[in-house]
């Protein structure tokens, strides 16, 4: 590639000369003043286009800034090139400069472009800004930047790639949601909570006979020496339960319904953290994630690094939630989050409910004309006292409002 350039450029140069001594020679035999000032019209500026072409591009020093180094989708990204020349005393007409913007970014809207003509002359140092209005989600590699300059007659040009490799992770958007937990509610008319019964060990709140299966550290010791009896300390009990997220990959080209998937994911995560709950998150495709039941800061950096990064696949989500469900214990929440109720998903789902498993699953729907076909499905499975709800496209705060089964 470089060799071609130089050819180009001594193409070029051998050319540049040739009309030089041309006008020369045309002037020496011609003679007269139209020749002379023809010939005296074009020496500076070929004189200029020689001194260009030995122009080294090594002169110049390329560097990018950036507003911030985490986004979230939908954040302006804003850039600042500055180009330093370290050789300045040739004047430059003009210097183009481009940022090589990747692929996931090349049609989103930019409110200033990421390529621009400037004007130096003597200059030393040169900085524009661009802006992408609204960064989606997902890694983004910006490799180089490229500075283009030439002379006055677009005979000589020269330009250079400067590297500049910066990967962004933009993570997904959520939505602040109000997690409540669900409980099964049976024929006989009274509610059993697959919820477990955790005891705050730093608060106690009493004290009784000691019991079988209570543990050593809870004897209280001197109410056991006054009553001459062992006695255990009786804690407040708190109510926790896990829950399994499981989300559907499986959206083909229908990339914007996968986007408003990924938002609700994240929301769901994020507010089940906060209550206090342990997550475990599922994503099976070509690749397989599987994060097992915690709730710390960095569980959930994990989970959203995921979320950032995934991709939509073809493989059905049916096949990844019935050799995955097995790998967990009973007693969990299971929620399912999809945009896609096909048969083989639907089976799966009415399955695992009739083995006692605790279902939930969460239907995403465009805002506008949801199908039929979809809303026909989901008042099915609510007669079959499966937990299910449509949330639609972008109203995510109600989620767990009225959830039925």
């Amino acid at each position: 590639m470089k060799a071609n350039s130089y050819v180009n450029l001594t193409g070029r140069v051998l050319l540049l000369l040739t009309l030089l001594a041309i006008t020369f020679i045309y002037a020496m035999f011609q003679g007269g003043f139209v020749s002379w000032f023809i010939f005296y019209s074009f020496l500076p500026f070929g004189l200029y286009s020689l001194v260009v072409s030995v122009y080294r591009m090594s002169f110049f020093t390329v560097t990018r800034t950036v507003n911030q180094t985490h986004f979230t989708s939908g954040e302006k990204l804003k850039a600042t090139i500055t180009v330093e020349r370290k050789f300045r005393f040739v004047p430059l007409l003009y210097v183009i400069v481009s940022e090589e913007v990747p692929e996931s970014l090349r049609f989103c809207n930019q409110s200033k472009k990421a390529k621009v003509i400037l004007f130096p002359w003597f200059k030393g140092k040169l900085t524009y800004d661009y802006v992408i209005d609204a960064i989606p989600r997902g890694e983004h590699l910006f490799t180089s930047v490229t500075i283009k300059t030439g002379d006055l007659f677009g005979l000589i040009e020269k330009a250079r790639s400067y590297e500049l490799p910066k990967t962004f992770l933009v993570y997904p958007q959520y939505v602040d949601l109000v997690y409540r937990q669900l409980e099964n509610r049976f024929d006989q008319g009274y509610t059993s909570s697959r919820t477990r019964l955790v005891r705050d060990t730093a608060m106690a709140v009493g004290i009784r006979e000691y019991q079988p299966g209570d543990r050593f550290s809870w004897i209280d010791w001197k109410a056991s020496a006054r009553k001459n009896s062992f006695m255990t300390k009786e804690f407040e009990q708190q109510q926790s339960h896990d829950v399994v997220v499981f989300m559907d990959r499986a959206y083909g080209q229908n990339r914007p319904l996968f986007e408003q998937v990924i938002i609700f994911t994240a929301s769901i995560v994020k507010s089940i953290l906060r209550h206090g709950a342990q997550v475990g998150f599922v994503s099976v495709g070509k690749d397989r994630y599987v994060a097992g039941l915690k709730n710390t800061e960095q569980h959930q950096q994990q989970i959203f690094y995921h979320l950032a990064k995934v991709q939509p696949d073809q493989q059905h989500f049916s096949v990844a939630v019935e050799s995955e469900v097995s790998k967990w214990q009973h007693g969990l929440t299971m929620i399912f989050i999809t945009s896609d109720l096909s048969d083989s998903f639907i089976r799966t789902i009415e399955y695992l409910t009739h083995r006692q498993y605790q279902i939930v699953v969460f239907v995403v729907l465009p805002k506008l004309n949801p199908a039929r076909e979809t809303l026909v499905k989901i008042e099915k499975l609510k007669q079959k006292h499966i937990f299910i709800k449509a949330v639609q496209e972008g109203q995510y705060a109600d989620a767990f409002h009225e959830v039925s089964r």
